[in-house]
This record gives structure tokens, sequence and C-alpha cells, in this order.
């Protein structure tokens, strides 16, 4: 286990330097001047050059590069074109809100996915089986946006049940927290829950039909132990698998989800600085996004050790 954790920790790195190269091509790739967006377009050209001097844009691509890879080493995001504050700062004001987010709605939707994905498997063929996959056909079809404008209303607005907007620190009490949260969580959800559940369910009726399940029901266990201990747990690395891959739906979602709740995190601060071309806040919030992703395969990777000993890498 330490070796293989050590090699897989190693094996990041080159894709966290590939993931860093081109975060920084987006300094070149988008159109406008830096230089225009901090100095204005009415600056003179004596101005402008000065800035691009002062912003290290005069120098190679590669020397930038490297410039700005040891400053990222030592926790130096760089500053906010338009708020001149450090952009490591504006992440940290922003991360507990979109970390709550996606922490409940992965909750939400394993919590929803994997049973009616197991009641779907148990009863296949039945009318339970269609209603599960229907609503995981909803689940696709619906956009995270079109669903969380109909929970607003509905839930929010009608029925008076949840907050609509705004987020509740997790330091001002749980209830509260998770209130505000509930609503954009299983907005965010829809899509995740309909692919868990298609998952366990195809899984499932794969491992329903091997031999041991078979010599199991001969030997006279019932249908919820068969199930729940000898099927569920081989069929958990698929589940797990698509759980870890999701985290990217979650990283996509939050951006949309929480500009329609206003939530104020991370995936505000990213449509806001899209909007300003604020390139070193979304080369800051792009560079989390992929260190929290390949930290959440890094787990799953863990994972398939402790579910199934026999995975080896």
């Amino acid at each position: 286990m330490p070796l293989f954790l050590i090699r897989r920790i190693l094996s990041t790195i080159p894709v966290m330097a590939v993931v860093a190269l081109m975060v920084f091509s987006l300094l070149y790739i988008a159109p406008g001047d830096p230089a225009v967006l901090v100095a204005g377009d009415h600056a003179s050209p004596a101005e402008l050059d000065r800035i691009r001097v002062s912003l290290g844009l005069d120098q190679p691509f590669l020397v930038q590069f490297a410039d700005w890879a040891w400053r990222i080493l030592q926790g130096d995001l760089g500053r906010s074109i338009f708020t001149n504050l450090p952009v490591a700062a504006l992440l940290a004001e922003r991360v507990e809100p979109t970390l709550s987010l996606m922490i409940v709605t992965l909750v939400v939707a394993v919590t929803i996915g994997v049973p009616l994905g197991i009641a779907a498997a148990a009863r296949a063929g039945t009318w339970i089986d269609r209603i599960v996959m229907t609503t995981a056909v909803f689940g696709f079809s619906i956009p995270g946006f079109v669903l969380g404008y109909l929970l607003a209303y509905s839930v929010g607005l009608q029925l008076g049940l949840l907050p609509v907007q705004g987020y509740t620190p997790l330091s001002e009490g749980v209830g509260g927290w998770l209130q505000g949260l509930l609503m954009p969580s299983l907005a965010l959800s829809g899509v995740y829950v309909a692919i868990i559940a298609r998952t366990t369910r195809a899984t499932l009726l794969e491992v329903l039909q091997q031999g041991y399940i078979r010599t199991a029901k001969a030997k006279g266990l019932g249908r919820t132990s068969i199930l729940y201990i000898h099927a569920l747990k081989n069929a958990a690395v698929p589940i797990v698998t698509v759980v870890g891959i999701g985290m990217a739906l979650l990283v996509s979602g939050a951006v949309v989800t929480e500009s329609v709740f206003a939530i104020p995190g991370l995936g505000r601060l990213t449509a806001d600085a899209i909007l300003r071309r604020d390139y070193p806040v979304i080369q800051g919030v792009v560079l989390f996004f992929s260190f929290t992703y390949v930290f959440v395969n890094l787990l799953i990777d863990l994972a398939y050790i402790l579910i199934d000993p026999r995975v080896r890498y």
C-alpha cells in the first residue's frame, strides 16, 4: 500500500504540470491584451509598455511560464486584475460554499442513486424497474439550471419550505447550512443520480448472473443477503468509479448552480472572472478544481484496494 500510494502521488505530478501549462496558456489563447485590461482602453502606448514589463509579458513564453509556476509552488497565485487582491485570498473566501455544495450533492446523489439502482436490479423487468429507468432518463434530459429554477419556484416560492438564494456558513449552525444547500444540491445532483442509478443497475444485473450467486441461491441464502452482501460488494468497484468520474459534473455544474441560487462560491467567482477577463483569477480557480479532481481520483484508487483486495496496480 505505501509503495502504491507513493507511485500514485508521483504520477499526479506530470498531470498537474500539463494542466498548469494549459491554464497558463489561457493568457495567450484568450482574445485581448492583459495590459489593456489593467490600464484601460484609453491608456497611452508608453503606459501599456510599462505594464507589460511589470507583468513580465515582454519575456519569452517559457520564461514567463517558469516564473509563474515557481510562484505557484510558493503559494502565490497572483493578484486579481480588477480588485488587486491576492487570488489565494479570493479563493479562500469562496471555497467553503463550493466544497459544501459538492459534498452535500455527492451525499444526496449516492443516497438516492444507489438505492434506486438496487431496486431496479432486484425487480428487473417489473414496473419498479421501468419507473426507475424513466426517472433516470428525465435526470439525463433536464439541465441542472432548469431543474434549479423549477425547484426554486415550486419548493422555495410557492411552498416556502427552503430558502431560494444565499448561503449560510457552517459556523452559524448545521441546520441553516444544510437547509440552504439542500435545494441547490438536488438541482445539481439530477444527472449524477441518473448516472449512478443506471450504473448500479447494470453492474448488479451482470453480477447476479455469476455462478457464485447461483451457488448462494442453491445454499438457501435469502434474497436480501445475496443482493447486499454478495452482489453489491462485488459490484462496488464500477459504482465507485462512476462516483469519482461524476466529480467533473459537480465542478462544471457548480458554476451554473451557484449563479442560479446566488451562492457566493467559486462558481460565481469563475463566472464573474470570465465576464471580466480576469485571467489570474480564472487560472487560480481552474488550478484549484484540477487539483481537487486529481485528489478525488487518488482517493478512488485507494478505495479500490479497500473494496476489493484482488485489485493490484
